[in-house]
């Protein structure tokens, strides 16, 4: 029958009438009118939840931002678009939610019976993904509130999580469980949502969203919290921080959900792991609130914590890094059991290399020139204080370099495709960087999937184009949370093609947490990808490349491995009167 427009909406507690304020005393003349009394606020009106007629049912849909979509009606507070009736019109059916989704999550609390789900592909757990999960389950049940998950990139840590949730929910008698995956939702909700089924859901209720999608949630209540690339929330002015504090009740002493972060790369130092405050202040046996500013508690057990120009900053001082980092690791592993658990790859670890590019003379010239423009308004920039003007000198010289540098990346990946390799190509820019090295490539009738830009590619197609070998190169921006690896499992019980991959870096990174995310897209899961960083011979580049090749060794499960090296970074740029985060990017 019909679908009729119907508006949805969760239930929400009514907020109660405001008390008046009383009148002002009296006092000696002059005399004072006393203040006019507040109006009391109306209560809140019931929200109802939507409801099915006989033989309907309430559809939440996943319509894409301004798609059309006739006959559903937006509602603001489930922040979805509605749909009652028997089943979706044809011009709906597309928007369906599929398993283990946010739309889904929310469907199956609006209906008195879930839908059918269907069978995954079964998967076979490794030997690490069963005793990780069972140290996470130990922490778990010895009263832990939050465990850590640092294993390197591609060894399994999806897995491990989802094998670890099930152990958890069945020692708590959890049902509901929240994933907070990376962007972009289109590779890395079907990438859990896959897991999930072929590992086994274990009859949970499981809700798989993005860091860019917490606002949607926050107001849901959920037993277990799987936080992945947790490294996401290390910053506490945004506003991901205020909907993850909500959402995993760090704030919260009582009716906490348990925890689990999962990363390779957890912080660039101790400075950014407010999300694990609430274990800090259960292993201390002190109030959350004492852990609210991390800084100034750090400095109180110990750390070496200075103030700078932009708030508090961790030592610069070598012994006084090392003594900080054996007092964070004991604070993650002396616990019994521990509440942490790193495991290197078993194939070893990324070899990165520097691949220099010597300049024509015409190019030469055009880098000097964009050298000396950006050192002079530098100066002006810092003289002035504006930083604003320093942050947009650093990312136009950055984009010049890189722009300059374009025909020599496309003759080393032209020469790998030749040599029978697929070539992983990460980027920082779009119009300068991932735009033209990819039409040149095309231009030369090699195949490339392009996964960057929002809304320019279907992103999950694109990857399969290179997973089985269609297209022979991939340029993207995103450092984490896809697969780009040999040998890989496909959906519908396909494998990734064996090609061996290689990776490029087009320019270098400064960040080594994004660095080492990155090499993670092909050196996983027991196949080796060596990658390069391309830099422009005898210049800045160059400099900062080798930084980045001797700190990106250390960037590993313990937060402040590349810290030092970010440092050196900024002197080389004259960037180091900047905030951290114009080098490593704030979330």
């Amino acid at each position: 029958m019909p679908g009729r427009r119907r508006r949805a909406s969760p239930t929400r507690r009514s907020t109660s009438s405001a008390t008046p304020r009383a009148a002002a005393p009296r006092t000696a003349a002059p005399r004072k009118a006393a203040p006019r009394k507040a109006a009391p606020r109306k209560a809140a009106a019931p929200v109802t939840r939507p409801a099915a007629g006989p033989g309907e049912r309430v559809w939440v849909l996943a319509v894409p931002f301004r798609a059309p979509a006739p006959g559903a009606v937006w509602d603001a507070d489930l922040q979805a678009h509605v749909w009652v009736g028997a089943q979706p019109p044809p011009e709906l059916a597309g928007y369906v939610p599929g398993p283990y989704t946010f739309e889904r999550f929310l469907e199956d609390e609006l209906n008195a019976e879930p839908r059918p789900l269907p069978a995954g592909e079964p998967m076979t757990p490794r030997a690490e993904q069963v005793s990780g999960a069972a140290a996470i389950a130990a922490h778990a049940a010895a009263g832990g509130r939050m465990f850590l998950l640092g294993d390197d990139p591609g060894v399994g840590k999806t897995g491990t999580a989802v094998l670890a949730v099930q152990q958890i929910a069945a020692q708590r008698g959890s049902r509901r469980v929240l994933v907070v995956a990376d962007r972009p939702a289109a590779i890395t909700v079907p990438h859990w949502t896959r897991s999930i089924a072929a590992f086994g859901d274990g009859g949970l209720r499981w809700c798989v969203t993005t860091w860019d999608r917490l606002a949607k949630v926050r107001s849901l209540s959920f037993d277990v919290v799987v936080a992945d690339e947790a490294h996401m929330v290390r910053h506490t002015t945004t506003q991901r921080w205020k909907h993850w504090k909500a959402v995993s009740g760090s704030g919260r002493v009582k009716d906490a959900p348990f925890v689990l972060l999962t990363t390779a790369t957890p912080a660039h130092s101790p400075l950014e792991l407010p999300y694990l405050a609430p274990h800090f202040a259960a292993l201390h046996d002190e109030p959350l609130r004492a852990w609210s500013d991390l800084p100034t508690r750090l400095t109180e057990h110990g750390f070496h914590v200075e103030r700078g120009r932009y708030g508090a900053t961790w030592t610069e001082d070598p012994d006084e890094r090392r003594a900080d980092l054996a007092r964070l690791r004991g604070w993650l592993t002396d616990t019994d059991p521990p509440s942490t658990l790193h495991r290197a790859a078993p194939w070893g670890d990324v070899q990165v290399t520097g691949t220099a590019v010597e300049l024509t003379p015409a190019e030469r010239a055009q880098y000097d020139a964009g050298w000396q423009e950006f050192r002079a308004e530098m100066q002006l920039a810092r003289r002035a204080k504006q930083t604003a003007r320093g942050r947009a000198a650093l990312l136009r010289f950055r984009q010049k370099a890189g722009l300059i540098r374009v025909p020599a990346t496309v003759d080393w990946v032209k020469a790998q495709v030749e040599a029978d390799r697929q070539v992983a190509v990460s980027v920082e820019f779009v119009e300068t960087a991932a735009d033209p090295i990819r039409q040149a490539l095309l231009d030369a009738g090699i195949g490339v999937s392009g996964i960057y830009g929002r809304d320019r590619f279907d992103v999950e197609a694109e990857r399969l184009r290179f997973q089985t070998g269609e297209s022979r190169v991939c340029v993207f921006t995103v450092t984490a949370s896809i697969s780009l690896h040999a040998g890989e499992q496909l959906p519908g019980r396909r494998t990734a093609s064996t090609t061996p991959r290689v990776g490029l870096f087009h320019q270098p990174r400064f960040s080594g947490i994004a660095a080492r995310q990155v090499t993670g897209r092909t050196h996983r899961d027991h196949q080796v990808s060596p990658w390069r960083i391309a830099f422009a011979a005898d210049t800045v580049e160059e400099q900062v490349a080798r930084v980045m090749v001797e700190r990106l060794a250390v960037t590993g499960s313990t937060a402040g491995g590349d810290t030092a090296g970010l440092q050196q970074i900024a002197e080389l740029l004259d960037a180091d009167w900047l905030p951290a985060a114009s080098l490593t990017g704030a979330d």
